[in-house]
């Protein structure tokens, strides 16, 4: 037997309907936003990654998919999708026009990591990218954005963690704090610790070995260190928080694990998840930047991705999917050849016209499509025979009040249409 590859899964049954579901409320969230969907490649140059993930990241180091192709090109299966999605922009010149660009995807990201409750070697993400902006306020929209979605979905006692990494002075300040206060303990620290202290030193504060550690959580802060435009730029973004009201929280110990990011960072928790490891639904942040450092303009973005996959479980977890159900509007029944002729057309016409529609493939018995049908939750069945046939008439049932109707055939799709 073939079996699946360590750390992917099946959608499907249940599960499919959840997914779907959770598509369909982002999608539709989306528009109401005005963002544009954005399609880019599963696999991109290696160099892509490289360069915006960063070289001394845990992603390009331990994690990518890296391989090469028949022309003897490094190719990279996409980790995350802010680096594809910039690279679009940058591509097609799209910063020359005069709007701010506003995009939202939807794909698998493919990540070499031991699979474990939340964490999959596939797994899928929708985020969105705001390209040419950076007025706070479009900070606020984007924090506010990812919010808004997972409220819908029905996930109470959300609560946006934020913080600021300030601009390059501020980092830079930063930095040589990190480096003076690590300096005297590293060796206390596991050795990928020991190198990120020469290669970026904020990579320490989300190890994940150290992350209990005392030298960890007395760590100096991120905020101690903002110079005054900084500052100033954060206290507004938090002002169009409240304004909007959205739950947040400042923490300081919020870095986020790509090296693009600079301003604001932001990770959304549930805090009905027990599992600390487990309740981040997703994050983002600013990266004013990376479009320049990836042979573009120097311009701005901001944006944030959400797991999908943790999504679907916290859902089930909380039980919050009973309500989401795979239904149809109408199941067709028949016995003879000359009934399942007449099915056949029915189903067809009223299918093409949006119509939900379902009959029995597999030569069942009244009392055996009765059964089916009651599994899909028809809400109407068509039972056709041959006498009612004959006079140009068919039997409608509404499951529901379990009331029955002759209704001539030629006006079978109006008057179902009129009865949904």
């Amino acid at each position: 037997m073939i079996a699946k590859p360590k750390g992917t899964i099946d959608i499907k049954g249940n599960d499919s309907i959840i997914w779907e579901y959770v598509n369909h409320v982002i999608s539709n969230m989306m528009n109401s936003y005005n963002y544009e969907f954005i399609r880019t490649p599963i696999f991109e140059m290696s160099e892509l990654f490289h360069r915006s993930v960063g070289e001394s990241s845990d992603i390009v180091r331990k994690e990518t998919y890296d391989f090469k192709d028949k022309g003897d090109r490094l190719i990279t299966l996409r980790p995350e999708g802010t680096a594809g999605v910039v690279r679009s922009y940058i591509e097609n010149k799209e910063y020359v026009l005069p709007d701010v660009k506003k995009y939202y995807y939807n794909g698998t990201m493919y990540r070499y990591e031991r699979p474990q409750s939340g964490r999959l070697r596939e797994f899928t993400q929708f985020g969105v990218e705001v390209l040419g902006s950076n007025d706070p306020i479009v900070d606020a929209e984007v924090i506010s954005l990812q919010y808004r979605i997972l409220e819908s979905l029905g996930i109470e006692n959300l609560q946006i963690n934020i913080n600021s990494l300030g601009n390059n002075e501020s980092r830079n300040n930063y930095r040589e704090a990190l480096v003076n206060y690590f300096k005297p303990h590293i060796n206390e620290l596991c050795d990928d610790c020991k190198e990120r202290i020469k290669t970026n030193p904020l990579r320490i504060l989300d190890c994940k070995v150290d992350a209990d550690s005392s030298i960890l959580k007395n760590a100096p802060k991120t905020i101690d260190y903002l110079n005054s435009e900084s500052k100033k730029r954060f206290e507004e973004v938090l002002k169009y928080l409240d304004y909007l009201e959205i739950d947040y929280e400042v923490n300081p110990n919020i870095v986020r694990g790509l090296d693009y990011y600079d301003h604001t960072v932001f990770e959304i928790v549930s805090l009905d998840n027990d599992d600390s490891k487990n309740n981040v639904l997703g994050g983002g942040g600013r990266y004013n930047k990376l479009i320049k450092e990836l042979d573009g303009p120097d311009s701005y973005g901001i944006g944030f991705a959400c797991g999908i996959d943790r999504i679907v479980s916290l859902l089930k977890e909380m039980e919050l999917y009973k309500n989401i159900k795979r239904e149809i509007d109408v199941y067709v029944m028949y016995v003879s050849e000359e009934e399942k002729l007449y099915s056949l057309n029915i189903v067809q016409n009223l299918r093409l016209n949006g119509v939900v529609c379902e009959t029995d493939n597999l030569n069942k018995g009244l009392k055996g499509q009765f059964k089916v049908a009651d599994r899909l939750n028809a809400k109407y069945l068509i039972i056709l025979n041959n006498e009612d046939l004959q006079k140009g008439l068919v039997t409608v049932k509404d499951n529901a009040t379990k009331e029955e109707e002759k209704i001539d055939i030629d006006e079978i799709t109006e008057y179902i249409i009129g009865s949904l």
